[in-house]
C-alpha cells in the first residue's frame, strides 16, 4: 500500500488538470459519479487493442484471455470485499449495468415469494432506485411498505426502525450512505437484527464504496449492491452480491445465451448463480476495467484518504454556514462527504447553472430522492460531494463561487 499523497494522487485522474475559459475545473459531484483514474482507462484501450472477444465459449486464444480477464476480475472483486473467491463464498458476484439493476433484479425474483399482507421496511432516505422497485413488488404482490422517516439531524432512529419489524415482515432494504444527507447507517447492526428475525436485507451500498472496503463478508448482507461509475469505474457496470441459496431460489431475470443448461424444444432449464443473471454478452470490457478500479483503490492508504475527506468536510461546512440565509441539510457524527444546501435568497437550480460559470460542477435537483425532499420541505438542494482526489482549494473554489453567485443575484 502506499502513502496517501493527496497530490500525486489527483493526478492519477487525467480529467482533473482540465481547464475551461482559463478557470480549473473544480469538480463536487462525486456523489452523481466519479472521475476515473488513468488505470481503468489504460486498461480499457488494453482490452479493445489486444483482447476483444466474446467470453465463455470461445476455445480460441482471445476468447481464453477474455474469459479469464473477466472471470479474474469478478473473484479479485469478491477478495477485496472480504468474500472467499472460487466458490468458498456463501454470495455470489453478478455483474450488472449498476445497483439499480441489481435491485430490481431482487425484487423480480421476490415476486414469488411474497404474499399479500407481507411487509416491507424501507427509509425515507433512500434513492429512487432502491424506493420504486420495491413499491411496484408491492403492488404485484398485495404486500405492504412500512416507510421511517429520519430524525432533525439525518440521522435513523434504530428503535423506530425495530419497532417496525413485526412476524410478517419479510424484507428490509436500506441505504448504508445516504446519497443526499451523508448519513452513514448503522449497517451492521440493522443488518444483524434483521437477520435475528429472519427477515432480507438488502444494502444499497452505492454512496458507501467510494470512500474506502467495506467487509461485506463481516456484514453479511443477504444482499449488496453498488454501480461501478462511482467507484471510479466504467459506466454501465455494477455489482449484486446475494447470498447463493437466495439467487438459485429465483426465476432468471433475462433468459438467453450463457444463462442457460439445457435447451430443447420441449423446454429449457437454467443454470445456477451467478451464470444465470448474466444472460448473452455481459460488459466484458466494463467488468474487467471495475477490477481494474478495485485495485486501483487497493493501493490507497484508506485511514489517510478519510482523514482528509472528514477535513474537506469540516472545512466546506464551516465556509458554507458562514453564508447569509444558508441551510445544511444532514449534520450526523461521521456523516460521507456529501454537503446539501439551500439558500433563501436563490433557487437551487440557478445556484448550480451559475456557478458552472465558475467551472465549479455541482449536482442540484431532488437527486433522485423526492420523498426525502417532501420530508425535509423543499423540492430541491444544492449538493457537493467530496472524493480523496478533491482537495481544499476546491473547497475554496465552492465558497468563492456561491459568493459570486450571490453578487450576481443582488
Amino acid at each position: 500500500m502506499r502513502s496517501f499523497d493527496q497530490a500525486s494522487l489527483r493526478a492519477d485522474f487525467p480529467i482533473l488538470s482540465q481547464e475551461h475559459q482559463g478557470k480549473p475545473l473544480v469538480y463536487l459531484d462525486n456523489g452523481a459519479t466519479s472521475q476515473k483514474p488513468q488505470t481503468v482507462l489504460d486498461r480499457l484501450t488494453k482490452f479493445y487493442t489486444t483482447e476483444n472477444s466474446n467470453i465463455h465459449r470461445g476455445v480460441h486464444r482471445l476468447s481464453q484471455e477474455a474469459t479469464d480477464a473477466y472471470e479474474r476480475g469478478r473473484e479479485e472483486i469478491k477478495i477485496d470485499l472480504g468474500l472467499p473467491g472460487s466458490g468458498k463464498s456463501s454470495h455470489e458476484l453478478i455483474f450488472v449495468r449498476g445497483a439499480t439493476e441489481a435491485i430490481n433484479l431482487v425484487t423480480h425474483g421476490l415476486r414469488e415469494q411474497l404474499q399479500e399482507d407481507d411487509e416491507i421496511i424501507l427509509t425515507v432516505m433512500e434513492h429512487h432506485a432502491n424506493f420504486v422497485p420495491w413499491q411496484v413488488l408491492a403492488q404485484e404482490t398485495g404486500a405492504t411498505i412500512t416507510y421511517i422517516e429520519p430524525l432533525e439531524d439525518g440521522s435513523l432512529d434504530l428503535d423506530v426502525w425495530k419497532a417496525a419489524f413485526t412476524a410478517k415482515t419479510r424484507v428490509a432494504a436500506f441505504t448504508h450512505v445516504s446519497n443526499v444527507l451523508g448519513t452513514v447507517n448503522p449497517a451492521a447492526e440493522m443488518v444483524r437484527f434483521a437477520s435475528e428475525h429472519e427477515v432480507i436485507t438488502l444494502v444499497d451500498g452505492a454512496q458507501a464504496l467510494p470512500h474506502g472496503p467495506v467487509d461485506i463478508g463481516a456484514l453479511d448482507p443477504d444482499f449488496y449492491v453498488f454501480s461501478g461509475h462511482k467507484v471510479y469505474g466504467p459506466d454501465g457496470t455494477g455489482v449484486l452480491l446475494g447470498r447463493r441459496e437466495l439467487l438459485n431460489a429465483f426465476p432468471p431475470y433475462q433468459t438467453g445465451g450463457d444463462m442457460i443448461d439445457i435447451v430443447a424444444v420441449e423446454g429449457s432449464t437454467f443454470r445456477e448463480a451467478p451464470s444465470r443473471f448474466e444472460a448473452g454478452t455481459p460488459n466484458i470490457s466494463g467488468g474487467i476495467a471495475l477490477a481494474e478500479a478495485f485495485r486501483y483503490m487497493r493501493g490507497i492508504d484508506w485511514e489517510a484518504a478519510h482523514e482528509h475527506e472528514v477535513a474537506l468536510l469540516a472545512h466546506a461546512t464551516e465556509e458554507l454556514e458562514k453564508m447569509e440565509g444558508m441551510k445544511i441539510f444532514g449534520k450526523t457524527v461521521g456523516k460521507a462527504p456529501i454537503v446539501s444546501f439551500v439558500l433563501d435568497w436563490a433557487h437551487a437550480h440557478d445556484v448550480g447553472q451559475l456557478i458552472d460559470t465558475a467551472n465549479v460542477a455541482i449536482r442540484v435537483g431532488h437527486h433522485c430522492c423526492q420523498p426525502l425532499m417532501t420530508h425535509l420541505g423543499v423540492p430541491a438542494t444544492a449538493r457537493a460531494s467530496f472524493a480523496f482526489y478533491n482537495n481544499h482549494d476546491d473547497v475554496e473554489a465552492l465558497v468563492a463561487g456561491l459568493h459570486k453567485v450571490k453578487r450576481f443575484l443582488s
